[in-house]
């Protein structure tokens, strides 16, 4: 949810050099990564960036690429965009191109490549491979708005009643696309149990887990006692329902910080009192201050899974979330945060209340955040790579 965090690229780790992964790239083996698109450094991009780290001369292919949007190690690779970069605004209203996206990703020239890595939450797994080559999908979610989220989209609240009609052809057809192409993929790897669900419920294939990575040696306490106030740092978009909270926190009496951006920036400011304080984009270093400093994090939607949550508490601060998503499988409840199981502004005052004065322990709330560390995810990402180039198909969450 942050503005990208210049780093400079790195050799692999040392332990890297020695695998069979490694082995088989310095023995020839051609590997291209394909992500949707690239216009900051959030959760995905972060997944992409590591798996770079691991396979340092694949190539990236892209839809878009607002150059200077990510970090020095994905800029470095010169990502190879598709036409969708050349249209007309296409840097800031590329969203609205999103029926050409399927024609888009169809076109790459992928006949070179061996292994093909897709990161996908739209439309990158369903890019044409060769026979001999092997397409590892590691999925951030099937196509939100053309299946369980349109309404937070593109519904008649959102769009009116008439764009909403003709959007909601759009993306039938568009799911219809969506399953059609899931056979391309060789072996789904999910970033979460949740959407390991989905998978099998929309393509009916079933799908490894690996949970993203979170830079905990960065997100990390620095001894700081907790405040007063909540933080939530996320885009503002409908799914996010950060209405809720703000309305949870206008009841509890407590003070509201946001973190982020979004075209529902200006409905927010309108719906918030004096409590609430607006940041916009802010650089990791700010954004880990509040951490430090926040009583509790809030996320009052369902996430797929949920990064930030995931920093707040590698900062040892708790968690208070909507017990439905990701946040069942980041969040213990009572441990390092409570999960509410009402999507009421109610219960989440309610849960506001009881955390200004339980006693976390901030030590057991980082040491959860642990289990999700980056080694950890390129540790489990590598296997899983092997075992595709092995032969390795479908495994169960």
């Amino acid at each position: 949810m942050t503005k990208p965090t210049v780093s400079t690229p790195s050799d692999p780790p040392a332990y890297l050099l020695d695998s069979p992964l490694e082995k088989a790239r310095l023995g020839g083996r051609k590997v291209a990564l394909v992500h949707d698109w690239l216009t900051g450094m959030r959760g995905g991009e972060k997944a992409l960036e590591a798996l770079s780290e691991l396979l340092p001369d694949a190539k990236i292919f892209t839809l878009l690429h607002n150059h200077g949007s990510v970090s020095a190690c994905l800029e470095v690779k010169h990502p190879c965009p598709s036409f969708v970069q050349y249209l007309p605004f296409a840097r800031r209203r590329y969203p609205h191109y999103l029926p050409f996206f399927p024609v888009a990703i169809e076109q790459f020239d992928l006949d070179p490549f061996d292994l093909i890595i897709s990161t996908s939450h739209c439309a990158a797994k369903a890019v044409v491979k060769t026979g001999r080559a092997k397409h590892l999908c590691y999925c951030f979610t099937p196509m939100r708005y053309a299946w369980d989220q349109f309404d937070a989209y593109f519904g008649p609240r959102r769009v009116g009643t008439r764009r909403s009609a003709i959007y909601r052809m759009v993306m039938r057809r568009l799911a219809r696309w969506d399953v059609a192409t899931a056979g391309r993929v060789d072996r789904y790897v999910a970033i979460s149990q949740h959407v390991a669900g989905r998978i099998r419920r929309y393509y009916n294939r079933e799908a490894a887990v690996v949970y993203p990575p979170v830079d905990t040696d960065f997100f990390r306490p620095n001894g700081s006692d907790p405040g007063a106030y909540f933080l939530i740092v996320s885009a503002l978009v409908p799914y996010k329902r950060i209405n809720l909270a703000i309305a949870a926190c206008k009841e509890a009496g407590v003070p509201l910080r946001i973190v982020g951006d979004g075209p529902e920036l200006g409905a927010l400011r309108m719906q918030a009192d004096s409590n609430v304080e607006f940041f916009g984009w802010c650089s990791d270093v700010k954004v880990r201050q509040l951490y430090r400093e926040a009583r509790a994090f809030l996320l009052p939607g369902e996430e797929d899974f949920g990064i930030a949550p995931v920093e707040a508490q590698a900062c040892g601060r708790p968690v208070i979330a909507l017990g439905t998503g990701g946040a069942r499988e980041t969040v213990l409840d009572g441990h390092s945060g409570f999960l509410v199981n009402e999507a009421t502004h109610e219960a989440l005052a309610s849960a506001i209340r009881r955390a200004v004065d339980h006693p976390f322990d901030s030590c057991a709330i980082r040491r959860n955040a642990l289990r999700f560390s980056r080694t950890r995810y390129q540790d489990a990402m590598r296997l899983c790579i092997e075992e595709t180039v092995a032969g390795a198909k479908d495994t169960p969450a």
